[in-house]
């Protein structure tokens, strides 16, 4: 169903899921396209250092992968009319195993104009993104 029929949309209705797989690589490529080179994204004893579980993907990669969710649904993302999210826990990504983040996005609100898509975005059994919600145009 895309966005451009409000018909048949439903509050509580996933419109999208699916699974993204970090790895450490994930991370160096991210890093490069962003310009973030905090050591905390690439190097074991510098987030042990400052006491971290380990090495953290960049909270706005992990934002990032959990909007692009929607977009397939949305048909453009150009109706993105609002995004916004809390930092709750960091995703540790593991040398050796990676990282795993699942994105479930539902229908938070409907009105004639826009819908608000609510996105539940975890790693490792616990929600990482808080009150992430998106504002798209029907």
């Amino acid at each position: 169903m895309s966005a451009t029929d409000a018909v048949g949309i439903e509050v509580g209705q996933v419109i999208a899921e699916r699974e993204v797989h970090l790895t450490r690589e994930s991370l160096v490529r991210y890093a490069g396209a962003s310009g973030d080179f905090n050591p905390i994204h690439y190097r074991d004893d510098v987030a042990a250092r400052v006491g971290l579980p380990g090495v953290l993907a960049h909270g706005m990669l992990t934002m990032g992968l959990a909007v692009e969710t929607i977009v397939p649904w949305l048909g453009d993302a150009g109706r993105i009319l609002e995004y916004g999210v809390r930092f709750t826990r960091p995703v540790v990504v593991d040398p050796e195993a990676g990282a795993d983040v699942t994105v479930v996005a539902k229908i938070g609100a409907v009105d004639d104009e826009s819908v608000r898509i609510d996105l539940t975005v975890s790693a490792a059994g616990a929600t990482v993104l808080g009150k992430a919600q998106v504002r798209a145009r029907l």
